[in-house]
């Protein structure tokens, strides 16, 4: 049962969604048996995947792991096809353990408890799905299933305006993922043999007309999810709206498919049409950063100021996997693990406060720290962390982007100069928006008619053992990267030398098809 050949990734997948439909069956009147039972599931599967990749996971190997392949629906090509490798496991892991938090952290929840742990088990499956999927047509109706939950959990446990956030998040996400469906068919139908492997996809050669239109397509899809500018405004809408909880899956998970996309289809699959379009990428992941940056300064609420960050932490990620090296790929990946920590502490820790203040004004608190040691101590380790503090994870992450960018011999020294300044003054803005947030939360004298709930105003053991549970990591990360690089590198290697390739190609052949970015010189491996 534990050898390799057992079904790993059809079990973590199928245990949440099998859990999740067991619910309805079980008696409870005050919702406590419900999410004893939804964390007991999460938690377990989390097990599993630990143990899984533990024991039958080789770091040291490049291809897809603990494949499985059987035929769902023959007549149009459909095959469960799962596999892992350096880009997928280390994210299905950083699902595992912010699902099951996400579900700890909705302890308090009583409104239609059942629909929502059911959704909450729903949405974990879907992700390790879509990291997991090898097939073309499975990856989408997993990225599509995900979507249904997530719009259902803000409209009916989010804010004042959670009809108009949700209806903004299904209409943006939903419409921007029928471009995977387009993008991905238009690959699969071309040539002799129709084939929906993702990895038989990435292997035909096609005409670079194909290629753009087909990147194009993945672009504007992961774009959107990721989220890059301009099509980023339905995020802080969302993250306003929807509960702690979700928040946390939404930027410490959902973001991260973006991301994943871009690497796994754009880059992976499309090399050559990466090619014309990183530099592109490039200017978006600064825009990215400045932009949210910037934003962030004119939020007044909590959660939009960090919605704010979390839009200008991603151009990280598409500044690293443009920039043709190792190191920048590298810290493309871990920008999206450590993000992925770090933003889940910060929005469960405002939920943290709302509860308390009952409003995510920032304007209307003040004080709180004298009230609030604990809830101060852990909101100030989670910012120190968002603004790259030496000793966190995004510190490793974010200097691993600018050298793996300033190393880049695909671009010239002024395109080079220009974006490291400019993505430097979006890291000189990070810690005067974030230390301003808690300067204007937690010191000061208390704002007169804040409401603070009485009962154990501080934090308490259950939310600080969450919030422990993600510093502990990017901690651990920020002292000692391997923790985490070691699980990717090898095949973030692989990906940016696939890259390179098709660059000394096209430098070789047709210098004319170059960017205007770009320099003619060899590029070195």
């Amino acid at each position: 049962m534990f050898s390799a050949e057992f079904p790993w990734l059809t079990a973590v997948i199928a245990l949440p969604l099998i859990g999740a439909f067991a619910i309805p069956l079980i008696p409870d009147k005050y919702g406590k048996n419900i999410r004893n039972y939804s964390l007991t599931i999460a938690l377990i599967n989390f097990c599993l995947i630990v143990y899984g990749f533990w024991q039958n996971y080789s770091i040291y190997d490049t291809n897809f792991q603990l494949q499985e392949s059987y035929s769902w629906f023959p007549q149009i090509g459909l095959t469960w096809s799962l596999g892992v490798d350096g880009l997928s496991m280390p994210l299905i892991v950083l699902s595992g353990l912010i699902s099951t938090l996400a579900i700890l952290a909705s302890w308090q929840v009583e409104k239609k408890s059942k629909l929502y742990f059911f959704l909450l088990l729903v949405l974990h499956s879907a992700q390790i799905g879509v990291f997991a999927a090898q097939d073309l047509l499975l990856f989408f109706i997993m990225w599509e299933l995900e979507l249904v939950p997530v719009y259902i959990l803000i409209s009916i446990w989010g804010g004042k305006k959670r009809l108009y956030a949700a209806t903004k998040f299904i209409l943006y996400t939903a419409l921007a993922s029928i471009f995977i469906l387009v993008a991905g068919l238009a690959m699969a139908f071309y040539g002799d043999n129709f084939t929906l492997n993702m990895a038989e996809l990435g292997m035909k050669n096609y005409p670079i007309a194909l290629e753009v239109l087909a990147y194009v397509g993945f672009l504007i899809a992961f774009g959107v999810k990721l989220p890059i500018f301009p099509f980023h405004t339905w995020l802080p809408d969302a993250h306003s709206e929807a509960s702690a909880p979700v928040s946390m899956i939404l930027a410490g998970v959902l973001l991260k498919m973006g991301g994943y996309g871009l690497i796994r289809f754009n880059l992976e699959m499309l090399p050559d049409a990466h090619i014309k379009f990183a530099p592109l990428l490039v200017i978006l992941g600064v825009i990215n950063i400045v932009y949210g940056a910037f934003t962030a300064f004119a939020q007044t609420n909590l959660k939009r100021r960090l919605a704010s960050s979390s839009i200008s932490h991603m151009g990280f990620v598409l500044v690293g996997i443009a920039a043709f090296t190792d190191l920048g790929m590298n810290g493309a990946m871990l920008q999206m693990l450590s993000h992925g920590l770090i933003a889940a502490a910060l929005f469960f820790l405002s939920g943290v406060t709302y509860e308390r203040t009952h409003t995510l004004m920032m304007d209307e608190m003040g004080g709180m720290a004298k009230s609030m040691p604990k809830t101060f101590a852990l909101f100030t380790a989670a910012s120190m962390a968002s603004l790259a503090l030496p000793g966190m994870s995004g510190f490793v992450s974010e200097l691993s982007v600018f050298l793996g960018f300033a190393q880049s011999d695909a671009y010239s020294s002024i395109f080079k100069v220009v974006v490291t300044v400019l993505a430097g003054v979006g890291l000189i803005l990070t810690p005067i928006y974030l230390l301003s947030m808690l300067r204007v939360v937690f010191y000061g004298e208390n704002v007169t008619g804040l409401k603070l709930d009485g009962f154990q105003l501080d934090a308490k053991p259950r939310e600080v053992f969450i919030t422990v549970c993600l510093i502990i990591p990017i901690i651990a990360i920020g002292l000692y990267p391997k923790l985490a690089t070691e699980s990717y590198d090898l095949k973030t290697v692989q990906v940016a030398s696939k890259t390179r390739a098709s660059l000394e190609v096209i430098v070789n052949h047709s210098v004319e098809n170059i960017p205007a970015n770009f320099t003619i010189a060899e590029i070195n491996n």
